[in-house]
């Protein structure tokens, strides 16, 4: 049974709720759907089992306003790649501890399919220990990374709202197959007789029973893309960028090739049918009054030119984000510019790294990096949970960041080094961004670094300048300072410190021979 009850912690309602178990779940796994709630309020529950005193902890979440509910302040945390093994999930326990937002947005990367670690040696050894293909391997993963304690305390506090990116099935994933997978005789012999479209299905079967997340068409168990219309102040849209109907991606031995064929035009990362509703939806949410549309989807959309970092020059891009799928960003541009839809934020995850861009046509429109005139929104990307990395020092990653800024002009702003989240408060006037650092996530911690903050005005439709105030903690900024501080907030007793002494960011592993 649960109980449900008002701020007082009143009983409300008290509903049966249905277990999602079978011989081969490890643990019972609880899911409820309450209706008839009033919009934008605030609802605690429990669970209890029946017959018993046992009782589990009490729970908060918030419901969605209605359509034409006026809403002064929306605040969300977005969150990306945790992987389990390499450190502890910091990041969710700290927003759950500030306690400023409304929602969690996870973009994706909820959980990884590989395995490190050797399990009763290394604490965040992965469970299974071999490579997720069946039902039980994808529960047996989530129900793991389920007994972080802030990821605990993030889902006990706050409404999710998530979408899903590659690795809760497998890696560099898009429609006919993964980057170590695909529907040949050969690769499914060697996957144990599992096809690619039997381990998809296990990892979204699990998925949707772990994930507080309605089943979005019963006829369409991989389809996770909808719009959340969170009264007159924004639309919240969230893609499926990786699994749905998405065309062959970059899967690191055919780079070249995607490369050749980037700038085709039948190529999407959607498909036609979610790509028509994305555009719908963007028409929609204008002719609505909308005053915002927060876009979530899984990888960075801004054109990004990682010579400099990891590429070549004759293949300048990362052909796995947008810039490998050109016509499908140019379609979306061009609805955003013929119907004159502004105040458009493009969110994420994906790339272990931060990124500031004023949305830009770069093809197709004057664009000028100094005052941010010619563009139609902003991006926030954000850096993951736990997952690795620019690696090396911190000045190893500034350098880095500062030609990457260099080399991209709607680039205001990188940062590779630390892990973290960012938040969004939205109003009718502005939206406030706000990116968080964790100084280590190879201790359970409860600290951050304030990295940048960034805003965007109403009517805008770029970023304000100076951009993050002139100044920033880490990475690079086009115009204006990094100043690395140190300063660091304790979200557990809420003092400030200065702090040098942490040397390693990850988790390490003993090498196995």
């Amino acid at each position: 049974m649960v109980a449900l009850m008002d701020c007082q912690l009143h009983e409300i309602n008290r509903l049966s709720s249905r277990t999602d178990t079978d011989n081969y779940l490890p643990i019972h796994q609880h899911q409820v759907e309450a209706k008839k709630l009033r919009p934008f309020t605030t609802y605690y529950y429990q669970f209890t089992q029946c017959g018993t005193t046992n009782r589990s902890p009490v729970g908060r979440t918030k419901t969605s306003p209605s359509a034409d509910q006026k809403i002064d302040k929306i605040g969300l945390a977005v969150y990306s790649c945790s992987n389990y093994p390499n450190g502890y999930f910091n990041a969710y326990g700290n927003a759950a501890r500030k306690d400023r937002v409304d929602y969690v947005i996870h973009l994706g990367d909820y959980i990884y399919e590989s395995s490190v670690g050797v399990q009763g040696r290394d604490a965040r050894a992965t469970n299974p220990s071999g490579a997720l293909l069946t039902l039980y391997d994808y529960r047996t993963r989530i129900a793991q990374y389920r007994t972080d304690a802030d990821l605990q305390l993030s889902h006990q506090k706050f409404a999710w709202i998530t979408t899903w990116d590659d690795h809760e099935v497998a890696n560099n994933g898009y429609r006919d197959g993964f980057s170590a997978m695909n529907n040949t005789e050969d690769s499914i012999l060697r996957f144990g007789g599992v096809s690619v479209d039997q381990r998809k299905m296990n990892a979204v079967r699990a998925y949707f029973e772990w994930m507080p997340i309605r089943q979005v068409n019963m006829d369409d168990n991989l389809r996770i893309w909808r719009n959340f219309q969170k009264g007159t102040l924004l639309d919240l849209t969230m893609l499926d960028t990786r699994n749905y109907d998405r065309s062959i991606t970059d899967l690191n031995y055919n780079t070249d090739y995607i490369y050749k064929i980037h700038d085709d035009a039948g190529r999407s990362l959607m498909g036609s049918q979610q790509e028509n509703w994305f555009y719908k939806t963007l028409i929609s949410s204008k002719k609505r009054g909308a005053a915002w549309r927060i876009i979530g989807n899984q990888i960075v959309f801004s054109r990004i030119n990682i010579t400099s970092w990891f590429g070549t020059f004759e293949n300048p891009y990362n052909e796995d984000q947008w810039d490998g799928y050109a016509k499908n960003r140019a379609r979306t541009f061009q609805t955003l510019y013929d119907h004159d839809i502004g105040n458009n934020i493009m969110l994420a995850g994906d790339s272990h790294a931060n990124w500031v861009s004023d949305l830009v046509w770069l093809e197709e429109h004057p664009y000028d990096s100094a005052t941010g005139e010619g563009a139609v929104g902003v991006e926030f990307a954000g850096t993951a949970v736990t997952s690795s990395g620019f690696g090396g020092t911190i000045q190893s990653a500034n350098n880095q960041s500062s030609s990457l800024v260099r080399d991209n002009s709607e680039l205001q702003w990188n940062e590779g080094y630390y892990r973290g989240y960012y938040e969004l408060q939205i109003g009718y006037d502005a939206v406030h961004a706000s990116y968080y650092g964790m100084p280590t996530v190879a201790t359970r911690n409860p600290l951050e670094i304030s990295l940048a903050n960034f805003t965007v005005v109403n009517g805008g439709n770029k970023l304000q300048r100076p951009v993050a105030g002139g100044k920033v903690e880490s990475g690079f900024i086009k115009t204006g300072q990094v100043q690395m501080t140190n300063l660091t907030y304790n979200t557990q007793n809420q003092s400030w410190a200065v702090r040098n002494d942490f040397n390693q960011m990850f988790i390490s592993y003993p090498r196995t021979t």
